[in-house]
């Protein structure tokens, strides 16, 4: 083999290729292509010089954001394994495991709705399987621009389609998820794909490359030209020149993914895997990479042995490709021909292209020439990493009451019908209903409460699953948002009766080279790390997303949290539906009346000013265990959180949850305000509230708990009838209600 003698390696004299402008396209600044020349004591090649660029883009290094990463809670005695590794993994009890992760999906979205939704869920189901885990359940958190915006609603049916025909073809269900729209979405939408699964604790798999000399395994899908500097084209914002970059989306192919999960999990039924890590971002140039990083080790490749699809691939496209379904595994030796017959079965390349050295370099050869030779260390561990200046956003002043030019009792029922027909409270069944989310016939509660619960099959075990965030909170006071967004993650798992585990974040933000941007960055951090550790809630995956503006607008700031919960026995659980006739309405938590960024305020009154309500973790887990509590010893069994639009919308999706399941269950409310008082009361977003109803047999028991305990505990109303009636003369029927609330989206999108 001869050695590299590509003129990159004059030393003395740059190669003429090597210009400002071939740098400046690789995402480099000419300060990092000095390092990498550095690093390697010479100048790169071309092939060089693409890996160093992927490698070391925001999607991959995380360089803008690394440092505050690492102040985040992630331990906890029932976490398994935390951030670094594919996906997190937590204890579940029985020698079971939950592996779950959120990844997000932006940019290729964007340019191509249906494909690049369908592969950002492909991408996130791989990560959970090359854990060893058998993925049972999808989420999503999508965020998409003003319904007026002439391409929102081709972006809608792009990506809802795109998740849809994936996860409904791979066979797993998509049980949850949230849409939101907001005209600072119009340039960068957010897409973000959450998949769990289950594993044996004993049969969990790793990606540290271990056992020099050990065989490294191609499988899946052959490489293409496809997604070629996906990742570095995610760590930019986009500008007029978008549509171009279409080339950088890669086309997934469920079917090949069911048979490469199928495959993998049998495989990992063997003692053949040494190491495994999936092809994602940057493909199979960081898959080689972290696998060598983790293990300490080298890897040399022979890129004649990869499978290819297109004639005269160099390997530049073959080493950048981020083609679909493929996996790279390191196996024992002697193993080889046991892992080909499972992957033959399965009608799944398979490919053995290298082996696992002892140089700590990244070796790679073709035509019998060696193509590229890298320190491992320098493409990982020494990438960039960049304390980027920022500015603190300040909090705005609180609003409790905003008087309405309308002051007629019947102005409560307006008002409240414009909520129910509006984008982000409106029903979002139109989505839900193009996902199959009862397949595996494990789904308990699926799209619609405030956490989707999936049977841990072949037991009475299930699991909570929930994705959260309010972005205008965030936007207003990042730390705030922050904080609720991971203390309303805590109270969504808790409302089914679950008790919350772990969380894993998709952290959306702009350009971090904003001081302004990487400020909303920086609040949010510090709101979710104290939230975690209030709630003891750790963060064990993630994901962060940068760059997420167009022609200079960023993007609300929008840190998804995906959250797990576990149910012990399934017969202790809630739901948000009204049971029954003349039970007591109780609000669990201080009511204030905090208007301030409410969905009540941008409806009604057209303006998103005001500081977002405050969250008090003390009073926001002492009201949860109390709730949990009575969920336990089954004083209840019904129960939902209040979040948007307050008490009064909260007791609408009650209502309409129960005429889901057939029952027509109304309600009367009673509060002695009026005025703007009395709307502050029904519309504000007070955190760390719960509403449930009870019986009249335990009414006393529930009050006499809440003494003793100290919580805030308020009688509202009754169940009953089939309006929902507010003191008296605000009056609804619930065929109205229903009709309302059902009607926008499908309108919009017809």
């Amino acid at each position: 083999m001869s050695k590299l003698s590509d003129s990159s390696l004059n030393k003395e004299n740059k190669p003429d290729f090597i210009t400002p402008e071939l740098i400046k396209s690789h995402g480099l600044t000419q300060s990092e292509y000095l390092q990498i020349e550095k690093a390697l004591n010479r100048h790169p090649n071309l092939t060089e010089l693409g890996i160093f660029s992927v490698m070391w883009s925001e999607h991959c290094s995380y360089k803008s954001s690394r440092i505050w990463l690492k102040t985040l809670p992630t331990t906890a005695e029932w976490v398994i394994c935390g951030p670094g590794e594919n996906a997190g993994i937590i204890d579940i009890g029985d020698g079971q495991a939950a592996v779950f992760k959120m990844e997000s999906h932006n940019h290729p979205s964007f340019i191509e709705p249906h494909q690049g939704a369908a592969t950002g869920v492909r991408g996130i189901l791989r990560d959970v399987f090359t854990m060893g885990a058998r993925p049972i359940a999808n989420m999503n958190a999508l965020r998409f621009g003003s319904p007026k915006h002439q391409r929102t609603k081709h972006l809608v049916s792009g990506v809802v389609s795109g998740i849809g025909s994936y996860g409904n073809c791979i066979g797993v269900p998509t049980v949850g998820g949230e849409c939101d729209f907001h005209p600072s979405y119009n340039g960068n939408i957010i897409v973000n794909a959450m998949t769990v699964g289950i594993v044996q604790k004993d049969k969990i798999f790793y990606s540290a490359a271990a056992g020099v000399g050990h065989p490294v395994i191609y499988v899946g899908s052959k490489t293409g030209r496809d997604g070629i500097h996906g990742a570095t084209m995610a760590s930019t914002e986009f500008d007029e020149d978008s549509d171009e970059k279409r080339p950088t989306v890669q086309v997934g192919d469920p079917f090949t993914e069911k048979l490469l999960l199928e495959a993998c999990l049998e495989l990992m039924e063997t003692d053949c895997i040494e190491a495994i890590q999936d092809m994602g971002a940057a493909g199979l140039t960081c898959s080689s990479v972290e696998m060598a990083d983790k293990g300490g080790t080298g890897i040399e490749l022979d890129l004649d042995l990869v499978p290819v699809r297109e004639k005269g691939m160099t390997p530049y496209e073959i080493m950048l490709s981020e083609s679909q379904e493929r996996m790279l595994m390191v196996i024992k030796p002697g193993s080889e021909t046991i892992a080909e017959q499972v992957f033959k079965k399965w009608d799944v390349d398979f490919a053995i292209i290298g082996r696992v050295t002892d140089t700590g370099h990244l070796t790679i050869k073709m035509n019998s020439e060696i193509v590229g030779d890298m320190p491992v260390g320098p493409l990982v561990d020494d990438a960039p990493i960049y304390e980027r200046e920022w500015q603190e956003t300040i909090i705005p002043q609180a609003i409790y009451e905003v008087e309405s030019p309308k002051q007629e009792p019947s102005q409560i029922i307006n008002n409240l019908k414009v909520l129910l027909n509006s984008p982000n409270l409106c029903s979002k069944r139109w989505i839900w209903e193009q996902y199959d989310h009862m397949v595996m016939a494990d789904t308990i509660c699926g799209p619609g409460g405030d956490a989707s619960i999936v049977r841990v099959h072949d037991s009475q075990k299930g699991l909570a699953i929930t994705t959260d965030c309010t972005p205008r909170y965030c936007k207003s006071h990042p730390e705030t948002g922050g904080t609720q967004a991971v203390a309303e993650a805590w109270r969504n798992i808790v409302a089914t009766g679950a008790k919350p585990l772990a969380i894993t974040d998709c952290l959306n933000f702009g350009n971090p080279e904003k001081p302004e941007v990487m400020g909303q960055f920086v609040g949010c951090i510090k709101g979710i790390a104290k939230a975690c550790e209030a709630l003891e809630f750790p963060v064990i995956s993630g994901n962060v997303s940068l760059y997420n503006e167009t022609l200079g607008e960023a993007i609300h700031p929008t840190p998804a949290i995906g959250a797990v919960g576990l149910i012990s026995n399934i017969e202790n659980m809630a739901t948000i539906d009204l049971k029954a006739q003349s039970e007591t309405l109780f609000v669990v938590g201080n009511t204030l009346g905090h208007l301030g960024s409410s969905i009540y305020l941008q409806e009604i009154f057209l303006r998103e000013d005001g500081a977002p309500p405050p969250v008090d973790l003390k009073a926001e887990k002492k009201n949860g265990e109390f709730v949990l509590k009575l969920i336990k010893s089954k004083k209840i069994n019904t129960c939902h959180d209040i979040s948007d639009g307050g008490i009064l919308f909260t007791i609408c999706e009650m209502i309409l949850a129960s005429l889901e399941n057939g029952q027509e269950i109304g309600a009367k409310i009673y509060k002695n305000y009026s005025g703007s008082k009395l709307d502050a009361w029904l519309f504000g977003e007070d955190q760390g509230r719960y509403v449930i109803s009870a019986k009249e047999k335990d009414k006393d028991k529930i009050i006499h708990e809440a003494m003793q305990a100290e919580i805030q505990l308020e009688i509202i109303g009754k169940t009953g009838g089939k309006t929902l009636t507010v003191n008296d003369n605000n009056t609804i029927s619930i065929s109205e209600l229903n009709k309302i609330y059902h009607s926008w989206l499908p309108s919009y999108m017809e």
